[in-house]
C-alpha cells in the first residue's frame, strides 16, 4: 500500500514548521505526528519522492528522518520494497502496556507532596475536557488524541524531559494498534470518566487512590486492546 493523498495532504502546510533550520529531527517530528494521528496507517509504504517534495527536504534528510523513526519502532525498512509504517505484533501491544504501567504508575506514586504550584493540573484538565468535548461531537479520533494527551500530561507531572521523550515514543507506537482496531468508540469512550476520576483524585491530593485507579485503567485497557487486536491479527494470518 503506497502513500495516500490523505497522508500527503497536510505535509505542504507542515513544511512551514521546518523554518530555516530544516533538520532530520524536525522532519521526524512531523512524520511521527502524522503517523500517530493515523494519516499514515500501519502497513502503508512511505513514498520517498512524494514526501520529500511535499516537505521540501532533500532525500538524505528524509532518509535520516526515516532512520530515526525506524529506531523508534514506528517504521520498518523492507529490502527492495521501501519504508513502511510498522504493523505491531500482539506481543508488542502487551509490552507497551507493561512499560506504560511501570512508568505512569511510578510517576503518580512519586509526585511531590502538596502544596503544588498554581495550575499544575491545567494540562491534565484540558486533556480531559478535550476528550469529553470530542465524545459529545462523536469525534472518536479526537477522543483518542485527547486520551493520549492525557497520559502525556500525566507523565509530564514528573518534570523529566527523558521520561517525556520515552513516553512520546511509547504512546506513538501504541497508536499503531489503535488505528488497526476499527472500533474507536468502544476503545476510548469508557475511559473518559476514568480520566476524570484520576484527575479529581490528584486534585484532592489522593496519590494512592489515583495510582490504583490508573493501574486498573491500564490493565483493563490492555486486556481490551489485546483481545480486539489479537482477533484481527489472527484473522489476517489465517
Amino acid at each position: 500500500m503506497a502513500t495516500t493523498d490523505s497522508g500527503l495532504g497536510g505535509l505542504a502546510e507542515d513544511r512551514a514548521l521546518l523554518g530555516r533550520t530544516s533538520t532530520a529531527e524536525r522532519v521526524a517530528d512531523i512524520l511521527r505526528t502524522r503517523i500517530a494521528e493515523g494519516f499514515f496507517p500501519p502497513g502503508e509504504r512511505l513514498a520517498e519522492d512524494a514526501i520529500g517534495k511535499a516537505l521540501g527536504v532533500s532525500r538524505n534528510t528524509l532518509r535520516e528522518a526515516f532512520r530515526l523513526l525506524t529506531h523508534e519502532r514506528l517504521l520498518v525498512h523492507e529490502l527492495n520494497r521501501g519504508v513502511f509504517v510498522r504493523v505491531l505484533a500482539v506481543e508488542d501491544v502487551t509490552d507497551i502496556y507493561r512499560t506504560r504501567r511501570l512508568v505512569e504508575c511510578a510517576v503518580v506514586r512519586t509526585l511531590a507532596e502538596p502544596p503544588h504550584p498554581p495550575g499544575w493540573l491545567d494540562g491534565l484538565d484540558a486533556a480531559v475536557s478535550a476528550g469529553e468535548r470530542a465524545a459529545r461531537e462523536s469525534d472518536w479520533r479526537g477522543v483518542s488524541t485527547a486520551n493520549i494527551h492525557f497520559h502525556r500530561e500525566l507523565v509530564g507531572l514528573a518534570g523529566s524531559a527523558r521520561t517525556d521523550e520515552l513516553m512520546r515514543g511509547v504512546l506513538a507506537e501504541l497508536r499503531l494498534a489503535f488505528h488497526v482496531v476499527d472500533d474507536p468508540r468502544r476503545l476510548h469512550q469508557p475511559y473518559l470518566v476514568r480520566n476524570r476520576r484520576i484527575l479529581e483524585a490528584l486534585r484532592a491530593g489522593e496519590r494512592e487512590k489515583a495510582g490504583l485507579l490508573l493501574a486498573d485503567y491500564l490493565d483493563d485497557s490492555r486486556a481490551q486492546l489485546v483481545q480486539a487486536y489479537g482477533k484481527l491479527v489472527a484473522e489476517a494470518t489465517s
